[in-house]
């Protein structure tokens, strides 16, 4: 079979609709169809039903469903086995969302290459509905996010039981009174929790998208902001920041997505390392 259908009928799946899954792969909807008319072909019924709606999966389509990530991840762990490195048992390819670099992804990369050295890796970071797809198709073997969608084949483990903590470089300033407040993006669900716990707080005048870039900011121009634990502790022990007392603390737990029918003995090393790092911070 070729792969690219079994991939074109997953992302179909995953998006509800022809078009979606042709910008999504960027080929023509024709293209699409064209694929799925010889996946059909090939399997001998219909897997999906179009209508205005888009696209709904068949009962053959969801039997070929158990099978599809299967196919497309197991090529993929193929074609990155074959060109492993003389000398290493196999490419392990693993990936984070880029908030997630420092300290969790450096100090896994560090785990890795002392535990696990008879192992080759790429290593990227990105955002969470490429890294989750990516996983899907066994691009990466294993990656770590905050909001991790549920696509078949795939299974979720949460890993780091983190929290979003309220700090500041100016430990006097009332929390009613920052007026260098910096509200940092951590999506809808910081964003509906912030909303009822500081109301007056709804048009921000500082707002960025990026953990890492605002708590540098802080850190060179003085601020309070919403932050990670796991990143600012170190600099809580210096004296840089300080914890804002009586503010609420808001649940940010990351998770592991990889697939369910992986390559387990090299699955089972990278997991091994991710959850060792991870209870130590």
């Amino acid at each position: 079979m070729d792969i690219e259908l079994a991939r074109t009928f997953l992302e179909i799946v995953s998006t509800g609709s022809f078009a979606r899954a042709a910008d999504r792969l960027h080929v023509s909807q024709t293209a699409v169809s064209a694929r799925i008319r010889a996946l059909e072909s090939q399997l001998g019924r219909p897997v999906f039903v179009r209508n205005k709606a888009g696209a709904v999966v068949t009962a053959a389509g969801e039997k070929f469903l158990r099978y599809a990530p299967t196919i497309v991840q197991m090529w993929e762990r193929a074609r990155q086995d074959v060109g492993a490195p003389s000398g290493r048992r196999a490419m392990l390819a693993i990936g984070a969302e880029l908030a997630l670099w420092n300290p969790l992804l450096l100090n896994w990369l560090f785990w890795m290459r002392q535990s696990a050295s008879d192992l080759a890796w790429r290593v990227q970071v990105g955002v969470q509905d490429v890294l989750t797809h990516q996983v899907a198709e066994g691009v990466l073997d294993v990656a770590v996010m905050y909001a991790p969608q549920n696509l078949p084949g795939l299974t979720v483990e949460q890993v780091l039981d983190e929290k979003l903590v309220l700090v500041t470089t100016n430990p006097g300033q009332p929390i009613s009174d920052a007026t260098d407040y910096v509200y940092i993006d951590w999506g809808p669900d910081f964003a509906m929790q912030h909303g009822v716990s500081f109301p007056e707080r709804a048009s921000p005048s500082v707002v960025m998208g990026l953990g890492p870039l605002g708590l540098s900011y802080i850190l060179d121009a003085g601020g309070s902001g919403y932050f990670r634990m796991s990143s600012v502790r170190p600099l809580l022990v210096s004296g840089r920041l300080s914890l804002v007392a009586g503010a609420p603390e808001f649940p940010y737990p990351a998770y592991a997505v990889y697939a369910t029918q992986g390559d387990a003995k090299v699955l089972e090393t990278a997991l091994t390392g991710l959850r060792h790092v991870a209870a130590r911070l």
